[in-house]
């Protein structure tokens, strides 16, 4: 009776599971269909399979040109990896030092600092945006990547520190001070134990904000106006206008623009899963 009820309880749960996985793909499922799609216009299924399968949308996207006969989208693609990757490290590295010494040290202004730092997160990007477009036009970073990448990273380094910091102070110090007392300087502590310690924790927050910057598109659009200074976000809205919609060519260009994100989760993943000390104390 026991075997028999365990049975039935991981087959139900395994159905569960199933099920949602099947809500879960079936708007991805709509999408790639649009995208495969040769007419633009969706059709009221409950299934989405495309009678016949082109990939016209893709070309469409990937060739796509501006007024002068210039490609548009490898630009684009470019200015996306490139802001992204900058705000990813920009956040980490600015972010590692200040989390780490709100997390070890204990000196005036601290707990003050860390609830500032929180109720930053309160507000949403869009909020911002008159300052920092007044600050990019006063600099004269308007249309460019280092605009851009400054713009993102004020909205990332906050919660970049405020989840490192949690990371740091989940490392036990003892680690830090048998290295110290084996002839090691703080910063070597840091650097040779306490960074590797904290790999997935730098790995989750450096995701976060190449995500965050790769798909933001109500900041982007507004410190951009120039096609060719657009990143994939904002290139895509253009495929959505007030009379009609593109939805093919708008579904290609969304699975291309998620497949960098695709790459990098991968890549990092080993990190993600990996235990935040693990191997750092033998018993």
């Amino acid at each position: 009776m026991k075997g028999l009820r365990a049975l039935g309880t991981e087959t139900l749960v395994h159905a569960v599971l199933l099920a949602a996985v099947c809500v879960a793909l079936y708007p991805v499922l709509w999408v790639l269909s649009l995208a495969l799609a040769p007419s633009d216009m969706p059709s009221a299924r409950a299934l989405p399979i495309p009678s016949s399968v082109s990939l016209g949308n893709f070309r469409a996207v990937i060739l796509a040109h501006d007024a002068g006969g210039h490609s548009t989208f490898v630009p684009q693609l470019v200015n996306s990896l490139v802001v992204s990757v900058a705000t990813a490290l920009v956040s980490v590295l600015l972010a590692t030092p200040a989390a780490y010494g709100l997390a070890r040290f204990r000196f005036v202004g601290a707990e003050t600092g860390t609830k500032v730092l929180m109720a930053t997160q309160m507000f949403p990007g869009v909020a911002s945006a008159v300052p920092l477009y007044v600050l990019l036009d006063t600099l004269g970073l308007l249309d460019t990547r280092a605009g851009l990448v400054l713009v993102y990273g004020a909205t990332a380094v906050p919660f970049a520190v405020f989840q490192l910091r949690s990371a740091f102070e989940a490392i036990p110090r003892e680690l830090e001070e048998a290295a110290m007392v084996d002839g090691a300087s703080r910063w070597q502590a840091f650097v040779r134990v306490v960074l590797p310690a904290a790999r997935p924790a730098l790995a989750v927050t450096a995701l976060f904000a190449f995500m965050s910057a790769w798909n933001e598109f109500m900041l982007a659009s507004t410190m951009l106006s120039r096609e060719e200074a657009f990143t994939l976000p904002v290139a895509l809205q253009r495929y959505v206008g007030e009379y009609d919609a593109a939805w093919g060519r708008f579904a290609a260009g969304a699975l291309l623009v998620s497949v960098p994100v695709m790459a990098v989760f991968y890549a990092l993943q080993r990190h993600l899963v990996a235990g935040l000390t693990s191997g750092g104390v033998k018993g």
